[in-house]
């Protein structure tokens, strides 16, 4: 019987896995005691990740939910009885730092799918990239959050997009009498890649927006704000800026309700002392993390074994990418190859993952399973 280990804390396995060298000279991580060579008995699966400063964050979640599936996939003997690789390839952001990083994964002859890319920008750049390079290699479970975004036959999203979520939370809102929203981006950054899909979707919705744009410090844009202003704000970026948005909100007068995208962690704001007086709605494409689905129960029990984290939306969907790989690549008959996992993916079989359904549609997407939370201005996390 294998010897477990004792759980690690985050800095602890993020400073190890820094340590660790790739495969070859582009930035990445292998797994522990590896060379970065793969056996002739094993495969490989590569995750390409966003380490920049606006992306880390969810980068690291999402890492540490498919780190902890692959790792409890290789204790209960792999995929048909080989064990699996989980190279993990940092880029900072950049298009020299992704175009580095897929070369890694076309020039691994052992790697056969790229699984949970992750963040929503480096999956659109991957979706484009790869078809432009002629990477014909399954691109699997991506953290692909742009709704307006055609895939191709070698891409599968399984998580709902931002159209999907902004409605989710919406119809909750509905009984307001919704007819005008305001859209704040965290970043100019997040505006650039994400205005016009916004506004597109809020005119589908009879929506009338109004944009405001973050600079450096969110919480001035929050002082600013007039009685004028709508009192639904969807806010697009991350969980530093939205917790500084909050607390600019927090001398207005006019009450305020955000709805936040499923980049960003309520807990993680509770500890930042953030939205005191806002109600925050965040929306999520995975299960809740306390609820009793077989997947999340199998989530919970992993993660506590082999990590010293608490359980999160972003980990719960690193978790299921890696598990949706998985399923597809053990159900594969003959040789495990490049083409045969991609055929695989491309018969786009429904699977029920212990609650969490994958069904692909006419635009080649599985993604309306949507579930929220909300954070109560008494501290309190509903949902």
């Amino acid at each position: 019987m294998p010897v477990q280990k004792a759980p690690l804390r985050r800095r602890q396995w993020l400073q190890r896995a820094a340590l660790l060298a790739a495969s070859t000279a582009a930035p990445g991580w292998a797994q522990p005691g590896k060379s970065g060579a793969i056996s002739p008995h094993n495969i490989a699966i590569a995750q390409v990740v966003d380490f920049s400063p606006a992306q880390q964050d969810v980068a690291k979640d999402f890492l540490i939910g498919s780190r902890a599936a692959w790792q409890d996939i290789n204790a209960h003997g792999g995929i048909r009885g080989r064990q699996v690789q989980h190279l993990a390839v940092e880029t900072d952001g950049t298009p020299a730092s992704l175009r580095t990083a897929l070369d890694t994964v076309r020039n691994n002859p052992g790697c056969i799918a790229l699984s949970g890319t992750v963040g929503d920008q480096l999956a659109s750049q991957v979706v484009a990239l790869a078809h432009r390079s002629g990477l014909n290699m399954a691109h699997v479970a991506p953290w692909l959050q742009n709704a307006s975004l055609e895939v191709d036959d070698t891409t599968f999203p399984i998580f709902a997009a931002r159209q999907e979520q902004i409605a989710h939370a919406l119809k909750t809102l509905s009984v307001m009498g919704l007819t005008e929203m305001g859209a704040v981006y965290g970043s100019a950054q997040d505006y650039a890649g994400y205005h016009v899909e916004v506004e597109r979707i809020a005119a589908g919705m009879k929506l009338k927006l109004q944009s405001f744009q973050g600079a450096d410090d969110l919480r001035l844009l929050g002082q600013k704000l007039t009685p004028q202003t709508p009192a639904v704000l969807l806010f697009v970026g991350g969980t530093p800026e939205l917790a500084g948005f909050t607390q600019g909100l927090q001398k207005q007068a006019r009450q305020r309700y955000i709805v936040a995208l499923a980049d960003v962690n309520l807990q993680t704001m509770l500890q930042m002392g953030a939205a005191r007086t806002t109600p925050v709605i965040a929306t999520q494409p995975v299960p809740l993390v306390n609820g009793s689905l077989p997947v999340v129960r199998s989530y919970r029990e992993t993660l506590a074994r082999l990590f010293d984290e608490p359980p999160t939306p972003l980990s719960l969907a690193g978790f299921i990418a890696a598990r949706y790989t998985y399923e597809v690549l053990n159900g594969v008959e003959g040789t495990l190859t490049r083409q045969s996992a991609l055929a695989a993916f491309q018969r786009r079989a429904s699977l029920d993952l212990g609650g969490f359904p994958v069904s692909f549609n006419a635009q080649r997407r599985s993604g309306t399973y949507v579930t929220q939370s909300m954070m109560t201005i008494d501290g309190r996390l509903i949902g």
